[in-house]
């Protein structure tokens, strides 16, 4: 593996960078967002009012010694308290900002307000659009094919749905274009051959975002359990609400409902997948690991044996790859394998990429990218397949 001087860690103090302006730009807009969305009491409005202030003029203050993972904020990024929001690191300051949002909110206090989902309208609505309507229409055509085939249309429905990350609408000012552009790496037959039909696979799915996302995602799965290409399948999710849109236990319930509610080939898959949790083959887990502001290599040990236990364990989204090959400026040409060379099974990442991080490219394709689209890096338009054996 590349020396970590040889990957600087992205920080947001860059003029001009994608992490400043994450940080100066979406995070202000999300603030209002979720102010709107809910009829919130004064306190409310004074604690969120407070955290954009600070946000963007002040310091990163510890949380309040009362809160029930203060000590554990504390042993992950003390040395950031007492500096400005945009000199920590970009994967840290992302996850405690949505950590300080839940907090202003009252998701954690007891109170009417806790457990309370402050996006919970955003993903509701991304269920409900003509686009999510059309995506399920569809499949009444797409399930008619060859299962081979049906398999590969599917794997590419799960990827490019990380489109419809509300996070990166709220900074892009809408989804990206509905053209899909080439791959810039593809491992699908990789992926494949580690799951071979009438194989007792173990598949360990790590979600991203709710909606529009995990409709597909949740297709794939049923193909996969349907035609035996895994015996089994683990779908890993956030055990509370995180970066906007990203899917907890009650998002994955609402998407089977949605699918099962569905005419045609939809509903089938809906009915096929609420069996499958009955009886085991589809199971949900939710561990804290999944909103902590690490990479994936300093995992515990029960989620690392969770992972070794699995035949493939797929990744999805631009926040998993992060945290997967680590936040960092590697060069793109650095070999997929090496960042991920801890992990304790086979792994594959599915990203539609949306930030600077960036890793198994041939010299060739980056060029060409470089050429073709100054921010290829984090427009959403691009995305990938990789895995490591």
């Amino acid at each position: 593996m590349s020396e970590p001087a040889d990957a600087p860690v992205i920080l947001c103090d860059e003029p001009g960078s994608f992490a400043r302006s994450v940080l100066a730009e979406r995070h202000p807009a999300l603030i209002e967002k979720v102010r709107d969305a809910f009829p919130y009491d004064p306190e409310q409005h004074r604690a969120l009012d407070a955290l954009r202030h600070d946000h963007a003029e002040g310091v990163v203050t510890p949380l309040d010694p009362g809160a029930h993972d203060h000590d554990r904020w504390q042993s992950w990024g003390r040395e950031y308290f007492g500096r400005s929001w945009f000199e920590a690191p970009f994967l840290w300051i992302e996850s405690y900002f949505y950590r300080r949002l839940l907090g202003a909110v009252g998701y954690f206090a007891p109170g009417p307000w806790q457990g309370i989902d402050p996006f919970r309208p955003f993903k509701q609505a991304e269920l409900d659009t003509p686009e999510a309507a059309r995506e399920l229409t569809a499949l009444d055509h797409l399930l008619d094919r060859p299962a081979d085939e049906a398999a590969d249309a599917l794997l590419h429905g799960s990827l490019w749905g990380n489109r419809a990350d509300l996070g990166f609408r709220i900074s892009s000012g809408g989804a990206a274009s509905s053209d899909a552009a080439p791959l810039v790496a593809d491992d699908s037959d990789v992926l494949w051959r580690l799951l071979p039909a009438g194989a007792p696979a173990t598949l360990c799915l790590v979600a991203d975002n709710a909606g529009r996302e995990l409709l597909p995602d949740l297709v794939l799965v049923d193909h996969l359990l349907r035609h035996r290409r895994a015996e089994r399948v683990v779908l890993q999710v956030k055990p509370y609400p995180y970066y906007v849109s990203d899917a907890t236990t009650s998002d994955v319930v609402d998407c089977l409902r949605h699918l099962a509610r569905a005419e045609g080939a939809a509903g089938e898959a809906g009915t096929r997948l609420w069996a499958a949790m009955a009886d085991g083959r589809l199971t949900v887990r939710a561990h804290d690991f999944f909103c902590a502001p690490l990479p994936y290599a300093e995992m515990p040990d029960d989620l690392r044996r969770e992972f070794a236990d699995a035949t493939l364990t797929v990744l999805k989204g631009d926040l998993n790859y992060r945290r997967l090959v680590g936040d960092r400026l590697w060069s793109p040409t650095t070999p997929f394998a090496d960042p991920t060379a801890y992990f304790p099974g086979p792994v594959a990442a599915l990203r539609t990429l949306k930030s600077d991080v960036i890793t198994g490219l041939d010299a060739d394709t980056e060029a060409a990218l470089d050429a073709e689209e100054r921010h290829w890096r984090t427009s959403g338009t691009h995305a990938l397949i990789q895995v490591r054996r």
